[in-house]
């Protein structure tokens, strides 16, 4: 059934009013007091797609999800029922959806390159057949989660098809595996005398976070091949990450490699409120990238909501939470999911231009005084569990942040600091130096490094997490040392602290800097990061000592072993680790033959 005419179906039960006024995307609505609030309404003759947010005495008041032009006074208003949920089933991975879930490929097939207003349009195919292995039998009691089959939904996620969390029973009637629709009933369940008919499909209010059995303590990283955060600012599976930055400092890109690469099962990247040609970028991307751990097509892994600029305000904040509905369902399947939303600053724009149109008093720059509430009810709903069917799973949410001017003191980045634990700061002077990911070293941080050292030191090295500081303690010393620096200028500095300036700058440049179009440099394996770290710290340390000896840093580097090291990314490639023994043999070659010849 098509979404719009299920939300009209039972004409009966349903609560009708008609538009007394209409301010942008925010209608008023006069004639009934049976609305409820968060409501799905149907607004006008076109069937727009709305949601209640206020009621004041007898006026209702709604924000309508689609563009308003047009409408009238008196016209229509018909309440559903029900919240602003979405349809979860198969079908969802590889597809495209607007903030409603409604599929972009067959909007476009019905209205062209824009979308048309009031389409009835299935959220998911409800003609297609689907080849199902049924899990259970007759005489099995089932509760919330369980699952009931499984679905070769792309080559590489495994759909499982689960009984709805609020439904529980005794197995009274089940099919056979074999090709069924999304909407047949595979499982009756009888729970006393009450019989519930169980189809491959359920419907979830968005706004209402979907329940697991426990949250659990995050103990693993998600590795994304990005060096500054797998080995600096790290974040853990069912983690959240903010990245703040000013226009042109990298945002889209970095949530992009984070898409393309991180190791979760599962990619949702909604695009909230972004230029039209970001998300065309991801479009015509994604297809066409094959993923590093399955060689498969990236897309079998991955779900699109698209919600551009140039689309209604009201459908930037259902995108956010159609988004991490879905993200919850396939975690109750027991995959790690990970949510990019990009950005969280055109969501509370929005909220603010809703605000505004509905009279209230604005708090800080205008923004409503739930913005922070807002936010943290998002975020709140990342984490590792343990899902209601035992399995685990986890939602790790990353938002980009866009602060107008570059300002960090503005509210939504500071509100959202206070809800994540792994803070990227992209630095507007290290985009324009064209250092990417332009994350400034000195001002992000990850408050999951301690959680996730006795990952790396078992599975990476046990001294993994004793190098990483080595490696901060040294870009904090040359923050130090610049600022003399700028004031009397390097000659004049020691030599000890010459090295330390040489050996940043390879870090800078050799290891921090990560190149998203180089084929062994866009993404790099978390050994291959450590053994890296370590030949630089051993370098330095071996600097060290012919340093100490009187040896000037001019004649250590004379010998290109720090252009050696910046240029290691490029000159070993991923796949033959075994080159850093060759290349740490050369270096200290290198500097023994300087010591011989110093000694003489």
């Amino acid at each position: 059934m098509a979404c719009n005419e299920q939300m009209v179906g039972q004409m009966e039960k349903i609560t009708k009013g008609y538009i007394s006024g209409i301010n942008g995307s925010v209608v008023t609505i006069n004639g009934s007091l049976d609305f409820k609030m968060r409501e799905m309404v149907v607004v006008g003759d076109t069937k727009l797609i709305g949601e209640v947010i206020a009621i004041r005495g007898k006026n209702v008041i709604a924000q309508v999800y689609e563009v308003t032009t047009g409408l009238r006074l008196k016209e229509p208003v018909i309440g559903t029922g029900k919240p602003l949920s979405v349809i979860l089933g198969p079908g969802i991975i590889s597809n495209i959806f607007d903030g409603i879930q409604r599929p972009l490929e067959k909007i476009r097939d019905l209205s062209g390159a824009y979308i048309g207003r009031g389409l009835s349009i299935e959220r998911l195919d409800f003609k297609k057949l689907w080849d199902i292995d049924i899990k259970v039998k007759k005489g099995d009691y089932l509760e919330g989660g369980y699952i009931i089959g499984e679905i070769e939904e792309s080559e590489v996620v495994t759909h499982k098809v689960m009984v709805p969390p609020n439904i529980k029973g005794e197995v009274i009637e089940v099919k056979k595996s074999g090709k069924y629709t999304i909407g047949e009933v595979i499982v009756k369940l009888q729970d006393k005398k009450t019989t519930h008919d169980i189809t491959m499909v359920q419907e979830w209010p968005v706004r209402e976070a979907r329940p697991y059995r426990q949250r659990q303590v995050i103990r693993q990283p998600l590795i994304t091949g990005q060096r500054v955060f797998d080995t600096m600012f790290p974040i853990g599976k069912g983690g959240t990450g903010a990245i703040p930055g000013g226009f042109g400092t990298g945002k889209t890109m970095t949530q992009h490699q984070f898409a393309k690469w991180s190791d979760a099962d599962i990619i949702v990247y909604i695009g909230c409120g972004e230029r039209g040609n970001e998300i065309t970028e991801v479009l015509e991307d994604f297809p066409e990238l094959i993923d590093p751990k399955t060689k498969k097509p990236l897309m079998d892994r991955t779900i699109l909501i698209a919600n551009t600029s140039n689309m209604p305000v009201s459908a930037r904040e259902a995108s956010i939470y159609t988004g991490i509905t879905l993200a919850e369902y396939y975690r109750d399947m027991g995959y790690h999911v990970a949510i990019m939303a990009d950005s969280t600053s055109r969501w509370a724009e929005a909220l603010r231009e809703i605000s505004g149109r509905l009279e209230e008093m604005p708090a800080e720059e205008g923004f409503p005084a739930y913005l922070q509430s807002r936010l943290s009810d998002f975020y709140e709903r990342a984490g590792y569990v343990t899902n209601l069917n035992n399995t685990e799973g986890s939602v790790t949410v990353v938002g980009a942040v866009s602060p107008q001017g570059g300002d960090f003191s503005e509210p939504v980045t500071m509100n959202t600091k206070r809800f994540v634990r792994s803070f990227w700061a992209l630095d507007k002077q290290l985009a324009y130096e064209r250092h990417y990911p332009a994350v400034n070293w000195n001002t992000s941080y990850s408050e999951y490094i301690d959680d996730l050292a006795p990952y790396y030191e078992k599975y990476v090295a046990p001294d993994f997490m004793t190098k990483r500081i080595a490696l901060a303690a040294l870009l904090q010393e040359e923050a130090k040392l610049m600022e003399i620096v700028k004031l009397i200028g390097s000659d004049i500095l020691p030599d000890e602290q010459k090295l330390i300036l040489e050996s940043t700058k390879v870090i800078r440049q050799g290891f921090l800097q990560q190149n998203a179009f180089h084929e062994d440099d866009t993404y790099v394996p978390i050994k291959k990061q450590y053994l890296m770290m370590s030949l630089i710290l051993k370098t330095h340390e071996q600097s060290k000592v012919l340093v100490s000896k009187g040896i000037p840093v001019s004649v250590i580097r004379k010998t290109n072993i720090f252009s050696d090291l910046i240029k290691m990314k490029y000159t070993i490639n991923n796949k033959n680790l075994e080159k850093f023994d060759e290349l740490e043999k050369e270096i200290t070659d290198r500097l023994d033959n300087i010591l011989k010849q110093y000694e003489r």
